[in-house]
């Protein structure tokens, strides 16, 4: 019988050698790499299954916060660095693994679990539902029609570059301002910030990047952009492609600066513009929008909701409603009837045992509580039920938010 349990700190060289293996990289890493990833060791929040001794199975996860509809921090339990090796697939270890740790993860008191799914299949049968989607733009800068002579914003604003250093010291202080406006957005740990600036190698192919930051004309860091350059080159002619690898910035303003910071480096033909949201601004500064087209699109950020009362009285609405929801769970951590009493000035929800107005599962729940889902389109599709004729209409008034979720971050 394969063992499923907490890996003990002695037992990370092995957890991560099947988390290498799962992934299909060089199972055994270098010193300096296998010791910085030391740091995501935390005691209880990775499990491993073991057979004969040998960990076939990973699993970790950590405190997260994620921004709810309206601004709210709500505490999260994110998964990561699931896989089941090859020689042990179809056993359940990756259903063991998952229903330990979303009840532990309940008994915390998280109200829900978030996750970035490498295959689309898996994590439906958990609860999980698909919450924000990613879209990457190509620009192509030679006819995008912008000014060859733009050297910096106009508003008495300035770009800066700066280093992995600088960037560790302001950087933490922007995102919080960022993600408290941006629904899907999550917290970063201190880890995080020295993985990105290169302070902590955990990926052995890992390159020094450019920084840049955008400064209001009273000094406040409002933007930070990161990104690199190949070195592509037709004949004597440049043709390099900048790949911006993060750019946040907080407010619309920052935000066209650093595009158009990036779209006017010398040497530069081409801007791919790493993961954005669905509805970002970035074709909208450019004079001619089609030099930007998406070539990826894809889902993004998956919940799962674990308090379904905590979750949904988290959020802002728009419109004031009350809608009876009767939620399906076959692992029973989100399953009840509940009534929802919204409003612009707040929200209360409990347990009732009035008539639904609408029947969900637990996925779909998580699909509709960051506002990018439609409550109609999935009673289309027959993932909800109506009880009562219009409460999908009443659910798509309450639930969509006026600008779609955006997680910036693969963790």
């Amino acid at each position: 019988m394969t063992d499923v349990r907490t890996v003990t700190e002695a037992e990370f060289d092995d957890w991560q050698r099947a988390l290498c293996t799962g992934f299909l990289r060089p199972p055994v890493l270098p010193a300096e790499q296998l010791e910085a990833r030391r740091a995501q060791f935390v005691p209880g929040r990775l499990l491993g299954a073991f057979d004969g001794g040998r960990c076939v199975a990973t699993f970790r996860s950590f405190a997260q916060e994620v921004t709810a509809v309206g601004g709210a921090a709500v505490p999260a339990n994110a998964i990561s660095g699931v896989t089941v090796s090859p020689t042990h697939r179809r056993r359940g270890l990756l259903t063991r693994m998952m229903s330990r740790d979303l009840a532990a993860a309940k008994e915390r008191g998280d109200v829900v679990a978030t996750l970035i799914a490498a295959e689309y299949p898996i994590y439906g049968r958990y609860g999980f539902g698909p919450a924000t989607w990613t879209s990457e733009w190509t620009i192509e800068v030679p006819r995008a029609g912008l000014d060859p002579r733009w050297s910096g914003p106009g508003d008495g604003g300035r770009i800066d570059l700066v280093d992995g250093e600088e960037v560790r010291k302001l950087g933490p202080e922007l995102h919080e301002r960022f993600r408290r406006a941006q629904p899907g957005a999550v917290s970063r740990t201190e880890l995080w910030w020295q993985a990105h600036t290169g302070a902590v190698r955990l990926h052995a192919d890992w390159t020094e990047p450019f920084h840049a930051v955008h400064r209001a004309a009273d000094g406040e860091v409002q933007g930070l952009v990161t990104y690199r350059s190949d070195e592509t080159w037709n004949g004597m002619q440049p043709e390099q492609t900048a790949t911006v690898q993060e750019l946040i910035a907080t407010t619309p303003a920052a935000e066209r600066a650093l595009w158009l910071y990036v779209c006017s480096i010398d040497w530069i033909t081409k801007v791919k513009s790493g993961s954005r949201g669905p509805d970002d601004l970035l074709p909208y500064h450019l004079p001619d929008r089609r030099a930007a087209r998406i070539t990826d699109h894809a889902d993004w950020l998956w919940v799962r909701v674990l308090d379904v009362v905590r979750a949904l009285e988290a959020r802002t609405y728009d419109v004031a409603g009350t809608l009876v929801l009767e939620v399906v769970d076959g692992d029973g951590l989100a399953a009840g009837r509940f009534r929802l009493d919204a409003a612009p000035e707040g929200a209360s929800c409990a347990p009732t045992g009035e008539r639904a107005d609408l029947t969900l599962d637990a996925g779909d729940l998580a699909s509709l509580w960051l506002g990018d889902e439609s409550a109609l389109r999935l009673a289309r599709l027959g993932r909800v039920r109506e009880e009562r004729e219009g409460a999908a209409r009443k659910a798509d008034a309450l639930f969509r938010s006026p600008g779609r979720p955006w997680c910036p971050d693969l963790f």
